[in-house]
């Protein structure tokens, strides 16, 4: 088995979200985080008095699939985080180890 982190845009995340589920990948978590992504407009970043730097609030998306299941996961969210820009966010794939339901 293997997880997904995605880092995208806040803007883009209704539209991965809805592309996931619809693709019956619904066991998703999401979390807002600060990051340093270049913003995509001034209203976009805001200053951390905390980090002492310009951020932008994002999303972190994490999922676990089937290693047969990693490449749609990756192109579903690179299809729909897509803001236009070089650098829309960041995908990360790790191992796992061991899975337990409860």
């Amino acid at each position: 088995m293997k997880e997904v982190k995605a880092y995208i845009h806040m803007n883009r995340a209704a539209d991965v979200v809805r592309m996931l589920r619809k693709a019956e990948f619904t066991s998703l978590m999401l979390a807002e985080v600060k990051g340093t992504f270049a913003a995509l407009d001034a209203q976009e970043q805001e200053y951390s008095t905390e980090l002492g730097a310009r951020v932008i609030t994002e999303i972190k998306l994490e999922l676990v699939c089937q290693d047969e299941q990693v490449d749609e996961v990756i192109a579903l969210i690179k299809e729909n985080a897509k803001t236009g820009r070089e650098r829309s966010g960041a995908i990360y794939i790790s191992d796992i180890t061991a899975y337990h339901q409860f």
